[in-house]
């Protein structure tokens, strides 16, 4: 049974990764849920306090993940017309699958700028501000979800 586990553990790890770059699929909480599975076998022991920061750090990365591009738009001076299309944009590209998802908020961003009266260059720039929050979040998942495998990996062997 703790092979299964084991196997069961590691599947969720790689969902978990390919969840940081594919919409739809939670990639942080799906690795998480894999150290769980993970403890419930005999040959894995990891302490509560490890359970609990992987928690903690997998809620904040996942509540980051919407709020990073809006973040990255007000950086890039976007308005809050910006800082509201990309927050929109966010939600309305998880529909329209990966390019939705880095598109969306990019688009959403330069839209409400645009709206607001800005001109092109500084709506381009807030649009900008948004996709570097998504790719700042995307490499953040993979790293959580990389050293939660490392973790893995150690405890197995």
């Amino acid at each position: 049974m703790d092979i299964t586990l084991i196997v069961i553990a590691f599947v969720l790890m790689l969902i978990g990764i390919i969840g940081c770059i594919v919409p739809g699929l939670p990639g942080t909480p799906i690795a998480y849920a894999g150290l769980w599975v993970a403890q419930a076998t005999d040959k894995i022991d990891f302490s509560w306090q490890f359970l609990l920061i992987w928690g903690i750090v997998t809620v904040v990365i996942f509540v980051l993940d919407y709020i990073v591009p809006a973040w990255g738009t007000k950086k890039y001076g976007g308005t809050k017309w910006g800082v509201w299309g990309s927050t929109i944009g966010v939600f309305v590209g998880l529909f329209f699958g990966a390019a939705g998802v880095i598109l969306g908020p990019l688009v959403g961003a330069i839209l409400g700028e645009l709206i607001s009266g800005k001109q092109l260059n500084d709506a381009l720039r807030a649009g900008w501000g948004s996709f570097i929050g998504i790719l700042f979040s995307t490499v953040l998942k993979l790293i959580a979800c990389g050293l939660m495998t490392v973790a893995l990996i150690q405890a197995v062997w």
